[in-house]
């Protein structure tokens, strides 16, 4: 148990600080697989991953970051947007592995148990194995980087997706020089986290119960990640 929270609370977004050395063919072979052991929805199992060998497609993903990158700066205002442009915000050409997550939206048929009421259940079954993926990268000291910012369309197109597929993650994974204490964001002052029991709400949106024991368990776990990493 204590190894997993250990794992969870120690994740890192990676950007930057990837080191040349390749990852081994067994250690990605473990953690495609701990992605494909995610929940999905219907057990439609939604999810493909391509993985970018070619060193000009690499380009043409880092050529589409940088142009949604300068679209995204605009969209902030004085200080907010210098701190923007000083932020590394992808590893696409240092990273030795890149990764497209995708999510076939036509996997399972027309009707798909779970998704008659919820379709947008294929999409975040995909993100599920994300989030496996990313755990299990940490465990074996891999870091991996979520690039969010490019376009799908850009995406569609540089891999020849089918209509039916859509583009969730494109992921950067490697070794790392080292992994930071806090995220980087939070140590570069971008924004921090919010603490938990602010965001737990009791019967109905906005409501909390103060003598609900939940909110006093919650004060009194607030550093536990930082005890669990302090124990590594």
């Amino acid at each position: 148990m204590q190894g997993f929270y250990q794992t969870l609370f120690g994740r890192r977004d990676v950007r930057s600080d990837f080191t040349s050395v390749p990852v081994p063919a067994d250690v990605l072979a473990r953690i495609l697989i701990a992605a494909h052991h995610a929940p999905s929805v219907g057990l439609t199992q939604p999810w493909n991953f391509i993985l970018v060998q070619e060193e000009e497609t690499k380009r043409k993903v880092h050529d589409a970051f940088h142009d949604a990158n300068r679209e995204a700066a605009q969209q902030f205002t004085g200080e907010r947007r210098q701190r923007y442009r000083q932020l590394k915000l992808e590893g696409i050409l240092e990273a030795p592995v890149n990764l497209l997550v995708t999510c076939d939206r036509e996997r399972g048929g027309n009707v798909v148990l779970g998704r008659t009421h919820q379709p947008q259940m294929d999409l975040y079954s995909t993100v599920c194995a994300v989030q496996n993926l990313w755990l299990a990268a940490r465990s074996e000291d891999v870091g991996v980087g979520w690039v969010s910012i490019v376009s799908p369309d850009r995406l569609r197109r540089i891999f020849a997706l089918p209509d039916q597929v859509v583009p969730v993650a494109y992921l950067c994974l490697g070794y790392v020089e080292y992994f930071r204490e806090e995220p980087e964001l939070q140590d570069r002052g971008w924004a921090s986290r919010i603490p938990v029991a602010d965001l737990v709400f009791t019967d109905r949106w906005g409501e909390q119960s103060p003598g609900d024991g939940i909110y006093d368990a919650l004060s009194a776990w607030h550093d536990w990640p930082d005890r669990c990493l302090a124990s590594e």
